[in-house]
């Protein structure tokens, strides 16, 4: 593999652990799909750039792993490895577009995604304790993250004037540059607003650009994907929570407690901004899994 793969590989597989939060299983099957995805393209198509992949490209790699007799399960996978490698390489600014966008995934089922409960969400938050440094930005994060839903890479990029307290929205740019409202409640502002107040205030006396940027690190530069991370991981071994826990699961927990609560679909997949229902439409699995529990566990003919 060439030193601007791997060097691209790289920055994809450390996205992949500290945002999506995978385990480490599942890091070294995305590892090794997408190196395999790579030596193809050098092998067939050398000096090929990964703004310059096409989906013609993209189709001859899955139908050799068709035509190699890999499961639909294992395609699917790499279909999806693919596609995210190649956005993140768009995000990054590395490629102008996603060939692999549009790429159909064999039917399979698809994995529900895991959730924190409402009381495993409160437990990570009274795992904060006010006498710790930045224990106030701490909480305004996890609270933000629960409270919208936005994803980790909206969160670190979120400034001061997206926050509309007055009428309890916040602005969100999401992908693609899009911008959607979000509702807030009053807890979570109630914890950006302290931190603005009195945390926030004394770490631009550092004089550090930020961008107006709301959550700033200890050196007072915008904070990272990786602090984010680390200061999740950090509260739930404090509330001693046994799941696989990264940033996401507050969306995925965000999106479910909602329809468990009878939201619609349509206002989910508005807060969430997906551009396809379809997508927010898992959650409704997640909801109907939960019921099923519940029906198995309460009702006296099961």
């Amino acid at each position: 593999m060439s030193q601007e793969y791997a060097a691209f590989l790289k920055l994809y597989t450390q996205f992949l652990k500290l945002e999506k939060g995978l385990a480490v299983n599942s890091l070294e099957s995305y590892q090794r799909d997408i190196t395999r995805y790579i030596d193809f393209i050098e092998e067939h198509y050398p000096g090929l750039k990964p703004d310059g992949i096409t989906p013609t490209h993209v189709e001859n790699y899955i139908g050799e792993l068709y035509e190699t007799g890999f499961a639909p399960t294992s395609i699917s996978r790499n279909i999806s490895g693919i596609r995210g490698f190649h956005h993140f390489l768009m995000l990054e600014g590395f490629a102008q577009a996603n060939p692999a966008e549009n790429t159909d995934l064999p039917k399979t089922t698809r994995k529900l995604p895991e959730i924190l409960n409402p009381e495993e969400v409160f437990l990570i938050l009274e795992a904060i304790d006010e006498t710790e440094k930045f224990h106030q930005r701490d909480k305004a994060i996890i609270e933000t993250l629960y409270a919208t839903g936005m994803r980790v890479t909206e969160l670190i990029n979120l400034q001061l004037d997206q926050i509309h307290s007055e009428i309890g929205f916040v602005r969100v740019i999401g992908k693609g540059s899009k911008e959607r409202m979000i509702p807030i409640g009053k807890v979570a502002l109630d914890s950006i607003q302290k931190f603005i107040k009195d945390e926030r205030k004394l770490l631009l006396l550092y004089k550090k650009p930020t961008g107006n940027k709301i959550f700033l690190n200890a050196r007072g530069t915008p904070i990272s994907r990786v602090a984010i991370w680390n200061i999740v991981q950090k509260y739930a071994s404090k509330a001693q929570i046994k799941k696989n826990i990264y940033p996401h699961i507050f969306r995925h927990s965000f999106a479910t407690h909602l329809l468990e609560g009878g939201a619609d679909l349509r206002s989910v997949q508005a807060m969430l901004g997906h551009s396809s229902i379809n997508t927010t439409e898992i959650y409704t699995h997640v909801d109907r899994s939960l019921m099923h529990q519940v029906y198995k566990e309460f009702h006296p003919r099961k």
